[in-house]
């Protein structure tokens, strides 16, 4: 999955912040995980002829 950098990413900035005192930022790491997984789920979505949603060749 071409996406999943953005998942070690953020777990390390939710890590950082959590770490250091920064617990908003922690809880916005979190809120953009839960975020990030769902388009990366919705971007895994194929349509019945094989075509993905994410690359634009569904439409």
């Amino acid at each position: 999955m071409r996406h999943e950098w953005i998942f070690d990413v953020l777990e390390d900035l939710k890590t950082y912040a959590a770490l250091n005192g920064l617990q908003d930022t922690a809880a916005k790491a979190e809120e953009a995980l839960r975020a990030a997984r769902a388009e990366v789920g919705l971007s895994m979505v194929v349509e019945p002829h094989g075509h993905s949603l994410a690359d634009g060749s569904g439409r």
